[in-house]
């Protein structure tokens, strides 16, 4: 990522409302300086570019603050944005008890009332200016329902755990996607606000664009680039839809995806665990090239994190890594295992979770194991791709997905190893271990009710009558 370095903060809007003015000499005024004073202080500190805090206890005097800073800016300009909005807003909104500025490299926003981070609704949206121009910047409700012929039946194109897909067009032409999320879905807004902020920070060919969103009347919307080929279960496991997807094709599939999960846990400006990697979260453009999606389950690492322990388990049955779903326990090599499972798809057209008791095989990993074992590998392969295939790459596959499904988390490849295999035959392969076996008969009872195995649904279960079910955000 080339980070936006120009001294100079690009002033774009503000709202006052006239109707919320404060006293002088008041307990307010004092918290409010005291409120700037500590955003512009987090702001120097090197945040991730996101802090929201509250001074004061009564209702009547609290003073709650706010800033966002773009993911493309350094932190030094983030520091110098928020320095400069801090003063700027005072004199722009003076003698209010709520206001907020827009700059395009950050936004600032104070109130008297406690409020999280959707509170503030913007005018502006904060995103990379090489992707979208600023009067694109703001998606507002009537500008999408015009897209998408108001949700129409006709323009919906998928469905998620969290809410409906639906196509558009805007008025300049662009093809966008939408991703309604479901106003009853309680988990919806931890997922909308984790989305946001994890992919504003992200530009990768092989992960789907996020364009903006839309906040207004109780809706709750992000906006895509619209991907045509739809998702890339919706050919793999299609019996005629697969014969598109010839076996150079399944193969550049498998490496771009490689190439985007490496810039998650190594490139990008965070270290990113995905979670919910899966057939249906990997779109296809034109051209079928992948693009990862659905960062809702995502999690940002800190620097010195290695592995996090949760009792809120969400994913999709059948691409959890053993850890995750039996203790919680998640990390870099949850994802591996994910991408090991979809591997074996890929290479197969079935699904793990569908997989039909044959020849002493429960699932998926087990029949590539047997296999494996038996020295039969090429028993796995799509019978549509038997006319046409590279053995040795086919077998190269085959060999990386059984590595990176073993039990143990550290005998799974990390994955810039995982490329280097793909691409490079001089890269010596070690013996896959057995793989987990935890789909049948260990999984516990709450697991196997909490989470569906249709791959297009994603659940989430607490284990733990105490846990908070929210997605922290935390600084690489």
């Amino acid at each position: 990522i080339v980070l936006f370095t120009s001294a100079v903060p690009v002033y774009n809007d503000n709202y006052c409302p006239n109707s919320a003015i404060y006293q002088y000499n008041i307990t307010f005024q004092s918290n409010l300086k005291i409120l700037l004073s500590d955003l512009t202080s987090n702001a120097s500190q090197g945040p991730d570019g996101y802090y929201l805090t509250n001074i004061g206890l009564a209702t009547i005097n609290v003073a709650s603050g706010i800033f966002l800073c773009r993911g493309d800016v350094a932190s030094a300009i983030c520091q110098e944005c928020v320095a400069a909005v801090a003063t700027e807003i005072e004199c722009c909104c003076h003698n209010q008890t709520q206001s907020i500025i827009w700059y395009d490299e950050c936004t600032l926003g104070y109130t008297n009332r406690y409020f999280n981070s959707v509170s503030i609704v913007p005018r502006v949206n904060l995103w990379d200016d090489k992707n979208i121009s600023t009067s694109d910047l703001k998606f507002n409700l009537a500008t999408i329902e015009a897209a998408t012929n108001k949700f129409s039946y006709e323009n919906k194109i998928g469905k998620g755990g969290f809410g409906e897909v639906y196509k558009g067009v805007l008025l300049d032409g662009r093809e966008i996607a939408v991703k309604k999320l479901s106003q009853s879905s309680r988990q919806g807004v931890v997922e909308f606000k984790n989305e946001v902020l994890l992919i504003a920070k992200l530009q990768h060919r092989n992960l789907v664009t996020l364009l903006g969103f839309c906040l207004e009347e109780q809706e709750k919307m992000l906006i895509y680039e619209f991907v045509p080929n739809k998702s890339l279960d919706y050919f793999l496991f299609d019996p005629v839809k697969q014969r598109e997807l010839d076996w150079s094709r399944r193969y550049k599939i498998i490496v771009s995806i490689a190439r985007g999960i490496l810039y998650l846990h190594e490139d990008s400006q965070l270290l990113i665990i995905h979670r919910d990697l899966k057939a249906s979260n990997v779109l296809l453009d034109e051209n079928m090239n992948p693009k990862i999606s659905d960062f809702g389950m995502a999690k940002i690492f800190q620097a010195d994190q290695t592995q996090v322990n949760t009792g809120r388990i969400v994913g999709t049955y059948g691409y959890m890594s053993p850890e995750y779903a039996m203790r919680g326990q998640f990390s870099v090599k949850s994802d591996v295992f994910s991408f090991g499972v979809l591997v074996l798809e890929i290479v197969s057209s079935k699904k793990n979770t569908d997989f039909c008791q044959t020849k002493h095989a429960d699932d998926l990993l087990s029949y590539a194991w047997k296999n494996w074992t038996e020295q039969t590998p090429l028993e796995l392969l799509d019978p549509t791709l038997r006319g046409s295939y590279s053995r040795n790459e086919v077998i190269r596959c085959i060999h990386i997905g059984l590595l990176c499904i073993q039990e143990n988390p550290s005998d799974r490849p990390s994955m810039a190893t995982i490329s280097l295999m793909l691409n490079s035959y001089s890269v010596t392969l070690s013996l896959p271990r057995k793989p987990a076996s935890f789909l049948h008969g260990r999984t516990p009872n709450r697991l196997k009710n909490g989470l569906h195995s249709d791959e297009s649904a994603t659940s989430s279960i607490l284990w733990s009558n105490n846990e908070v079910s929210i997605t922290e955000v935390y600084p690489r």
